[in-house]
């Protein structure tokens, strides 16, 4: 990897350095003039749009910073090559069965994201999956007559009773029965209503996988029958006559799970259930393997939390080839296998695109040429530090240097520094830092030291957007995300840099970033331009996210706008959502627009009355307040 500062910096160092074609999985790519492109395959070819140029044409429409963006033509993307996967690893292992996805609500409600999949997966027959009674019902208004739906999660009679009613209008609605106690509400209302249900049983695999979220298998995980409790449930089912009901299997192995090997044996678990049950005489047609396909967020193959260490054909082999293995000594006949894989699904689809308001930069201001005369021992010392070379000895001069700038700060403290004194002591430090990182780097010594070096002198780049409503698992559970600039990708960036965003939280901030396919706590940025916009792309975040958002500072929803891109390089904005307003926010937390208006008013005429503004800047100030409210809650130009 060249330096940063190269002169010959090309966008090919941009795309090593943020590792864009690892992580983009063919969807995302640098041009050669420095702007982040999409790329979508149609029959004709392969066509790719700069983001600045979708950008542009959604900033037209009146749509500004922060702003989320759908590309729906990743999403459908994604569904065919899912199905052509697992329809290239049937041919391959000769598996009987066919495939059938199902899309898990809970991933990405949005109404833009459920519609898409709907209507593309259509083709494929993707289903959906359900964990309560909002989702099932937007479910049931999507998927049309005999789609596959998935009723997972705690079922009241109203629940179970809507899902009865789909059967009856054609669809293939599955109860997932999660506890014991839930077949008797099912059995009681189906005879209630005349209705025969469609039944599945979660089943607890011991097989233990690794990665952030493990705690679905294995026999402490909150859903899913014991060994004992699903023999009950099927001895249960025979002695009521209702066995020809259970035709679905159904386990969940994790979610994001990095290691392959580990599914493998969750999968020959479970395909061991399903040929004792179907042994037994139980007449199961639908394997339901659940999650657990992750999404390489880092790009490095590995079995980091946030990549995996398999390709897409890799995890559908897998499964495919496990079942069937697992199957054929007893000749059963193979199954329907059903996935749940809504991460990979959706997470390449969205990105959330934010410009740079401000930037705090950690360098020395003006330094004298000589020290002043009246200048403290430590500071003097500290000046000699400065202006001797460091090339020798790196360490040792930073480790004087920042023994130097504790003991002035301790006498600041103790009333024997002023604060002009301190002032240069500490711009004399952070010249010092920098030296020593510049010297570091040139030399390829210590990239541990070289590494927190760069965390302790990184600009602060202050963004316009907010972590907790756009990027809640970046701050709740460290979710990594790629971040990068969309543009100046054929330029080296010369700054390292965290981001903070809008919120005035110290946890409001992005400070671990994936670079050339490793976690890292800096990012590399460029200076920013007077007069023009530095917009910075957050990308595979369209799992999970939207949902999650809260309203912390009281920062509502961004823009959404949805795009698809057609043969010619053209782009069509299919879906506009505007941003949560003010008022609309101030709503969700209890006060009423029209009432906070009138006690402002009423404030503003007590002024007239004491004469403190006059009536003409009366209705200037009530005009702003108003327009306030209908406003964006993010920072405007």
């Amino acid at each position: 990897m060249k330096r940063r500062n190269a002169a010959d910096w090309s966008s090919e160092d941009s795309a090593e350095l943020y590792g864009i074609r690892q992580w983009g999985d063919d969807n995302f790519d640098l041009s050669s003039d420095g702007k982040v492109v999409v790329k979508i395959k149609f029959p004709s070819g392969e066509v790719v749009v700069p983001l600045t140029e979708i950008v542009a044409g959604v900033g037209a429409r009146g749509h500004n910073f922060p702003l989320l963006l759908r590309i729906e033509n990743l999403l459908d993307t994604r569904l065919e090559l899912l199905n052509t996967s697992f329809a290239a690893a049937i041919v391959a292992n000769d598996y009987q069965g066919r495939y059938q996805g199902v899309f898990p609500v809970k991933v990405n409600q949005q109404a833009q994201v459920i519609e898409e999949i709907s209507r593309f997966g259509a083709a494929y027959d993707t289903g959906l999956e359900a964990g309560s009674k909002a989702e099932l019902l937007l479910a049931l208004a999507n998927l049309k007559d005999g789609g596959l739906l998935i009723c997972n999660g705690y079922k009241d009679r109203e629940f179970i009773d809507l899902g009865l009613w789909a059967n009856k209008l054609g669809y293939r609605c599955f109860f997932v029965v999660e506890s014991p106690s839930e077949l008797q509400l099912i059995l009681q209302r189906s005879a209630q209503l005349g209705i025969e249900p469609r039944l599945g049983m979660r089943i607890k695999v011991s097989a233990k996988v690794g990665g952030l979220w493990t705690e679905t298998s294995g026999d402490r995980s909150s859903f899913g029958l014991s060994t004992a409790q699903l023999v009950d449930v099927v001895d249960q089912l025979r002695e009521f006559g209702k066995l020809d009901c259970l035709q679905l299997l159904h386990c969940h192995l994790g979610s994001q799970i990095p290691d392959l090997e580990e599914i493998r044996a969750g999968v020959r678990e479970a395909s061991r259930f399903y040929a004792d049950l179907a042994a037994e005489g139980v007449p199961l047609r639908y394997l339901d393997l659940g999650g657990g396909l992750a999404v390489d967020y880092i790009g490095n193959r590995s079995k980091h939390s946030y990549s995996c260490n398999y390709t897409l054909p890799d995890y559908c082999h897998c499964l495919v080839e496990t079942v069937a293995q697992t199957l054929a000594p007893q000749q059963i006949n193979q199954p329907i296998l059903i996935t749940e894989s809504g991460r990979a699904t959706v997470a390449h689809t969205t990105l959330l695109l934010f410009n740079i308001l401000d930037v705090l930069e950690f360098r020395p201001l003006s330094l004298p040429q000589h020290c002043p005369t009246d200048a403290p021992e430590l500071v003097m010392r500290q000046f000699q530090l400065h202006r001797q070379n460091v090339a020798k000895d790196l360490l040792e001069t930073y480790r004087q240097a920042l023994d130097n700038r504790d003991r002035i700060r301790e006498q600041f403290r103790n009333g024997q520094l002023s604060l002009r004194q301190r002032s240069l002591a500490e711009s004399l430090f952070l010249s010092i830092a920098r030296q020593v990182s510049d010297k570091l780097e040139e030399s390829n010594q210590d990239p541990e030291q070289l590494a927190a070096l760069r965390q302790n002198l990184a600009d602060i780049y202050y963004g316009n957007f907010s972590i907790f409503q756009s990027l809640p698992d970046s701050w709740a559970i460290g979710q990594l995300f790629p971040v990068m600039p969309i543009d100046r990708l054929h330029e080296a960036p010369s700054r390292d840099a965290i981001i903070s965003d809008l919120t005035c939280d110290c946890d409001g901030k992005l400070d671990r970033f994936v670079l050339a396919g490793t976690e890292q706590s800096t990012l590399p940025l460029h200076p920013l331009r007077e007069g023009e916009d530095y917009v910075l792309g957050v990308f595979l975040m369209g799992a999970y996210q939207e949902t999650l958002g809260d309203l912390h500072n009281l920062f509502g929803d961004t823009h959404v706008v949805s795009v698809r891109i057609n043969q010619n390089g053209s782009f069509d904005v299919n879906k506009e959502l505007a941003g949560d307003s003010v008022a609309e926010v101030l709503s969700m937390v209890e006060y009423q627009p029209k009432e906070l208006l009138e006690k402002f008013r009423i404030t503003a005429e007590q002024a007239v009355r004491d004469k403190r503004i006059s009536v003409a800047e009366r209705q200037q100030i009530l005009a702003e307040f108003s327009a306030q409210l209908q406003g964006y809650t993010y920072y405007k130009h």
